[in-house]
């Protein structure tokens, strides 16, 4: 059997440092006197050329969105946006669409990092524990594809 590559780090509690909402202390939490709510993140603005490509939802579907915009919404670009595990998703329905149109369509990528907030509420309210907030960072991707303008 392998050791962990770490193995001081193998047998410490999952702890993370929370934000109360009343100071900005980080105090200790213990993960089985909290339940985790995750706040959805803020949305850039919806404009009908924008796609927020998530995991829920069948990868076909939203190639199919994303073509249907292009080819028979009248749009010469689309944005794809991607958000943590859907990253992946985004720059295959992009890179999907690309191919699908034998080069004609081009890309452009931006990466950005996105806080996120999640809600730590006590299992027990009868106790003594106040709800916190947790804030995290995750890592998002926006993906422009367009039909070039012709030379």
């Amino acid at each position: 059997m392998t050791e962990p590559r770490n193995p001081g780090m193998s047998s410490l509690p999952q702890t993370a440092p929370v934000h109360t909402d009343s100071t900005s202390q980080a105090v200790e939490m213990d993960p089985v006197e909290y339940t985790l709510r995750k706040r959805l993140p803020r949305k850039l603005p919806k404009r009908r050329n924008d796609v927020y490509v998530n995991m829920k939802t069948d990868f076909r579907a939203q190639l199919a969105r994303c073509q249907k915009l292009l080819e028979g919404g009248g749009h010469r670009e689309i944005c794809v946006h991607g958000l943590g595990l859907a990253i992946n998703r985004a720059i295959n329905i992009a890179l999907q669409l690309q191919a699908s149109s034998q080069g004609a369509l081009q890309l452009a990528a931006n990466t950005s990092t996105v806080e996120l907030v999640d809600d730590l509420e006590p299992e027990d309210p009868d106790e003594a524990g106040e709800p916190m907030t947790r804030t995290r960072n995750n890592s998002a991707i926006h993906i422009k594809v367009f039909y070039p303008d012709p030379q």
